[in-house]
């Protein structure tokens, strides 16, 4: 069943090694978007008292971006999506910004309400960035140094072991910018526990979405390059 839906995407969603760096991108920015407006809905998790970020949700989602992006482009690219997207990033917390200060229109009663959210996202967002620049770049790091050492063999080694890093960098600086101060002691440990296994087990199992992902993305850069040699073979006939 996985093998016919890997078929499909392949015969429908023909992109170049170009598009499908861009592609992985936007998802990139997106999910750091995304997770950062998450983070500011805090929960009880399963009732034990503890909290839990909801950003924590659909961060593990960047680490798979980062760990295809790192396998199929290397280090230098990789490097260049973490970027994009922190950038991306300070463009939406400055447009939410903006009108966080546009005066309310008459009947719109939310302006507290939205206030509450958006203003307690400077700190969500400064502790979200710092951490996932310093975690991903980590990541990608240690997904080179990894694969160097494996001889680009056992794909789990290296997303598991840079993800192991990378999370526990991510998680400190965040929690630490985020959350310090705003809750006790017990909640901030518990947090900072919670969030970093839930990371490393929200990644080991989508780690068989890494490899589909994976095979997946080094198949169309095999065919386009392959389309482009053979452009250039028939120019060359010509």
């Amino acid at each position: 069943m996985i093998e016919k839906i890997k078929s499909f995407l392949q015969s429908k969603l023909k992109v170049s090694k170009g598009e499908l760096f861009a592609i992985l991108t936007a998802l990139s920015s997106m999910v750091l978007i995304v997770s950062n407006l998450s983070s500011t809905k805090m929960f009880d998790f399963f009732g034990t008292g503890l909290v839990w970020d909801g950003g924590a949700i659909l961060f593990p989602v960047s680490y798979v971006l980062g760990d295809v992006v790192t396998e199929i482009f290397g280090f230098k690219k990789a490097k260049k999506v973490i970027w994009t997207a922190f950038a991306m990033n300070l463009i939406a917390v400055f447009a939410l910004y903006i009108v966080q200060l546009l005066p309310p229109g008459p009947g719109w009663e939310n302006q507290l309400a939205f206030e509450t959210i958006i203003g307690f996202m400077p700190r969500i967002v400064a502790g979200s960035l710092i951490a996932y620049v310093a975690g991903q770049i980590l990541n990608a790091y240690v997904f080179i140094k990894i694969k160097e050492l494996t001889y680009a063999n056992h794909l789990w080694q290296r997303a598991i072991g840079s993800s192991l890093v990378g999370d526990l960098v991510d998680t400190i600086i965040f929690t630490t910018i985020a959350f310090i101060g705003t809750i006790s002691t017990l909640q901030f440990l518990g947090l900072l526990l919670i969030a970093y296994i839930s990371k490393i087990i929200g990644e080991t199992v989508l780690l068989p979405v890494t490899y589909g992902a994976v095979k997946l993305c080094k198949r169309v850069v095999e065919n386009d390059e392959h389309s482009i040699n053979s452009v250039d073979s028939e120019e060359h006939s010509i």
